[in-house]
């Protein structure tokens, strides 16, 4: 279960999670207090037009949003942009020219990207003691009041506008590495979802064909404890700006983990099919895209697997360069009962059974084990020279980094403190299907009269 956010509930998170709840009005009445104080503020504007548009002020809403837009970008902070963006062609406004903009703000080649230091982690603090508006104004006051702000906004954009679009940028992972061309492409896919405190945006285990940015808000990324699905690793907290489930825009693997809000957000959805007809049409935009993916698989498994972890940080990235990667499809085998092993997989995405087969029937076989990310496969044929004791099979497409068989003395020869790990789970997954094996004959004998 994902523990509360450390951080108290600040106005914005209420505004926001009457939003999420349906109560446009209700998040009006917190915004305005909030853009009063911050005119500048991208993010009560965008909230401000969000409740506008609920309410079927969708012209005050344009205009929130394209200035919330505007001060996203000088702020660095593209997600919100983006949102503010998508929330335009929403409303059926043309929202190129704001993706426009976002491109060559933040693409590859931008004169205003810096290398600077990330802002550190956002700490709970005093804030102004911000009320919402009194509910005795009706929803026409309120517009009028939300009006006369954006009034000011508009003008305060236009007496800024010589120093608009000359602050520096900080570069976005990922998106600053795409042409302007390609990043609007890209960033052209992605619609808005607002999600209260606790709503989980992916399940471990599911099929998912979208990707999800955090334009705001914080979130929790927990896996099921291997072998003790009661239990939950709590594997990290993500906050604006962080991409999450992007392999599922490359494959059809379950899900791998668990990814839960801690605070209400405003989160970006990209789909698969989208994301096809964008690399449909710039190719290259498709093998930057995978690029990424496969450098943040491998992060994953070199911080989850037991497998690297039983390596010295200093020895991993020599270990993982001896890995290659391979895929299969559903029904593949990665590995044969009866035959040699190729070589050791480290699961990274996907699902795989071991299936025992006892005689030659197929309901002879027999379910040892269901294994997922960062689980090995041919460990056993392997380390204890011998055929394969089962078929490792396929459930879902697979991804796998690979290390050949030929490689393996390498291993055991630099690395003795991984080797170490894989025999001791290559002796337990003997003994494991080896039980589960006579059981099942056991079971057989049950059934046989003399």
């Amino acid at each position: 279960m994902a523990l509360p956010s450390s951080a108290p509930e600040r106005p914005i998170d209420r505004a926001l999670s009457l939003a999420a709840a349906g109560d446009a009005l209700g998040a009006l009445r917190f915004a305005l207090p909030m853009l009063e104080a911050e005119p500048k503020n991208a993010l009560s504007l965008f909230v401000a037009g969000y409740a506008l548009r609920a309410i079927g002020h969708t012209d005050a809403g344009r205009r929130a949003f394209h200035a919330a837009g505007t001060r996203a970008i000088d702020a660095s902070a593209l997600p919100l942009a983006v949102a503010s963006a998508a929330e335009l062609r929403a409303d059926g406004d043309d929202p190129n020219p704001l993706f426009e903009a976002i491109a060559q703000a933040f693409g590859r080649g931008s004169q205003r990207l810096r290398e600077r230091r990330a802002a550190p982690p956002e700490l709970p603090h005093a804030e102004p003691d911000l009320l919402p508006v009194d509910e005795t104004l009706d929803e026409e006051a309120l517009v009028l009041r939300a009006s006369t702000l954006l009034d000011a906004v508009e003008q305060g954009l236009a007496d800024d506008r010589a120093e608009l679009g000359k602050l520096p940028l900080a570069p976005q992972p990922l998106f600053s590495s795409l042409t302007p061309d390609s990043l609007q492409e890209m960033i052209s896919i992605f619609e808005v979802q607002i999600l209260a405190s606790g709503a989980k945006l992916v399940e471990e285990g599911s099929i998912g064909a979208e990707a999800f940015i955090v334009a705001r808000g914080e979130l929790e990324v927990e896996k099921r404890a291997p072998h003790d699905a009661s239990r939950s690793i709590r594997l990290a907290r993500l906050g604006s700006g962080a991409l999450v489930g992007e392999m599922a825009l490359l494959s059809r693997a379950p899900r791998a983990a668990t990814v839960t809000t801690l605070r209400p957000s405003i989160i970006l959805v990209g789909h698969k099919d989208a994301l096809d007809g964008v690399v449909t049409r710039a190719p290259q935009l498709g093998q930057q895209f995978a690029e990424h993916c496969k450098r943040r698989m491998i992060d994953n498994l070199v911080r989850t697997s037991a497998l690297f972890g039983a390596a010295s940080p200093a020895e991993r990235p020599g270990l993982v360069e001896r890995f290659g990667i391979r895929t299969f499809e559903a029904g593949e085998p990665l590995a044969r009962q009866g035959q040699p092993s190729e070589g050791l997989h480290l699961i990274a995405s996907g699902q795989v059974s071991i299936l025992h087969q006892e005689g030659d029937a197929s309901e002879d076989r027999t379910l040892v084990a269901k294994l997922g990310s960062g689980d090995v496969v041919g460990e056993v044929a392997l380390l204890l020279r011998r055929p394969a004791i089962a078929d490792a099979i396929a459930q879902h497409p697979t991804v796998t980094l690979f290390l050949p068989r030929e490689r393996v003395r390498e291993l055991v020869r630099n690395h003795p403190k991984v080797f170490a790990e894989l025999y001791d789970l290559a002796v337990t997954r003997d003994e494991e299907t080896a039980t589960m094996a006579l059981e099942e004959a056991t079971e057989g004998d049950d059934f046989i009269l003399v």
